[in-house]
């Protein structure tokens, strides 16, 4: 570091400055003025985004760059995203200098990728193809790459096998546009249309989802893909989603094989996770538990392991804790059902429903926040759920109790917790005292409380049937 800095030996000078300044993480950045005072204790954020360009870090200075963007962006032309003031070209993996001049009327890509990222490498792959059947049909379509390699051997080995142009290397300008695009992830492929405005924030799903049936990437396009995407939906069925080729059916324990046709009819999750996955082993329980009260009621409802695991081993040791099928390990159907219902994370429940079309792709969300209760998963459904929530309008918003004199309850909305008067699992609605942590079911603190509120006395208790038993639960 090239600056000044509090002795290490000094550590009450230290402590006093992160309670001064509030400090609960690092790194924080806290800039005073001239004159002594605090400009900003969001120093780190300021040069993040703006840099040098930020100083002297006044608000008003901030206020101007923020201005400026504006500015940038109502008037926004292929020029003015990619020209700086020592740079008005693009470079090709050859080494040559295009003028940006050349790109202009076309239909350009600002592909923002990190070449050892392996998302990237493998999308990369997928949009040279796009890129070359585009270019095939002769079309006026560049891409350019805004890369944030942090060593030129990388970034060269990572552009050289890419057949479009690219910011030079460390350009100035590539966090300019991750922030001026408000980027958020990699890859991301921005398209600017042929008057310099941008036409979408990122393409990278729909080209993962489409390929070249995505081009031109317009909202027409779009919309056209919309309407193909319902119409697919409207036409599935359980078998044309679990069956393929030969391969129509699942197993059950010791390898049983189940035909798919004889679920057809049923209301069915399919469950994307991996033993290797803490979250997965994690949730396992809870949805084993709503499985078995879900089943009590109708005998006709499955649930089928979809596995991500790395071997055979571990999906044998994991799919001997489940009751219910299984896609065999390996099984090509894996792959397809994964991009079918975007799996980006597990663990991941989709509920399908008799009909074969999908009810839901958050399953997962609703057993872990309601239990078996959310069966059979449709709106209707929670619907019905959503309407418990009302019951609290009539309780009291705070109220004194005798297992804990010392602070109000509040009530608040509520992860699962467990209750400190009866010790049961409670949801959606507690009790709480803000300071200490104890937590109270709605009823076990209206039996035996007293509200603070003048007209708490006269406000309805929840229903009998209500009580907060592990079966729902809101997922803030």
């Amino acid at each position: 570091m090239p600056w000044l800095a509090i002795p290490f030996s000094d550590s009450d000078t230290r402590d006093h400055l992160d309670e001064l300044f509030r400090v609960s993480g690092i790194p924080h950045l806290v800039i005073i003025g001239e004159n002594g005072k605090v400009l900003t204790d969001s120093g780190v954020e300021i040069i993040r985004e703006y840099g040098v360009e930020g100083f002297p870090f006044t608000p008003e200075r901030i206020k101007e760059l923020k201005e400026q963007e504006e500015v940038a962006k109502r008037e926004q032309s292929l020029r003015s995203i990619l020209v700086s003031d020592s740079r008005d070209f693009v470079i090709s993996a050859n080494g040559m200098k295009v003028p940006i001049s050349k790109l202009e009327g076309r239909l350009v890509g600002l592909y923002f990728s990190l070449s050892s990222y392996k998302l990237c490498v493998d999308f990369t792959s997928k949009l040279v193809d796009v890129y070359a059947k585009v270019k095939a049909m002769g079309e006026s379509f560049e891409i350019v790459l805004i890369s944030f390699d942090d060593d030129e051997e990388s970034f060269n080995e990572g552009f050289g096998s890419m057949p479009w142009f690219a910011l030079p290397f460390k350009d100035e300008s590539c966090r300019k546009l991750a922030r001026y695009f408000e980027l958020s992830t990699v890859p991301t492929l921005v398209m600017i249309g042929p008057d310099g405005k941008t036409l979408h924030s990122n393409v990278v799903e729909a080209i993962e989802e489409y390929g070249i049936q995505a081009y031109p990437f317009t909202p027409a396009k779009f919309a056209e893909l919309e309407e193909i995407e319902k119409a697919k939906q409207e036409a599935q069925t359980l078998e044309s989603i679990l069956v393929s080729g030969n391969r129509d059916y699942l197993i059950g324990k010791h390898g049983v094989k189940v035909p798919v046709s004889d679920l057809v009819g049923k209301n069915i999750l399919l469950y994307f996770s991996a033993h290797w996955c803490p979250p997965c082993r994690a949730f396992l329980p809870k949805l084993t538990e709503a499985y078995h009260k879900i089943k009590a009621k109708d005998s006709g409802f499955e649930v089928i392991f979809i596995s991500s695991d790395r071997d055979q081993t571990s999906f044998d040791d994991f799919f001997s804790e489940m009751p219910w099928l299984a896609l065999p390990f390996g099984d090509e159907r894996k792959e397809s059902l994964s991009k079918m219902f975007k799996v980006q994370g597990i663990p991941k429940a989709v509920a399908i429903g008799p009909t074969g079309r999908t009810i839901t792709t958050q399953a997962r969300d609703l057993v872990a926040d309601h239990g078996a209760d959310a069966y059979p998963f449709t709106d209707e459904r929670l619907q019905e759920i959503e309407a418990q929530y009302e019951m609290a309008k009539g309780w009291p918003d705070k109220l004194s109790h005798g297992l804990h004199e010392e602070h109000e309850l509040v009530l608040t909305q509520h992860q699962i917790y467990t209750c400190d008067g009866c010790d049961e699992e409670g949801h959606v609605w507690a009790f709480s005292c803000e300071e200490c942590g104890f937590d109270l079911h709605p009823k076990c603190a209206l039996e035996d409380g007293k509200g603070t509120e003048d007209d708490a006395m006269d406000e309805e208790k929840p229903e009998e049937g209500w009580i907060c038993d592990g079966k729902v639960c809101f997922k803030a």
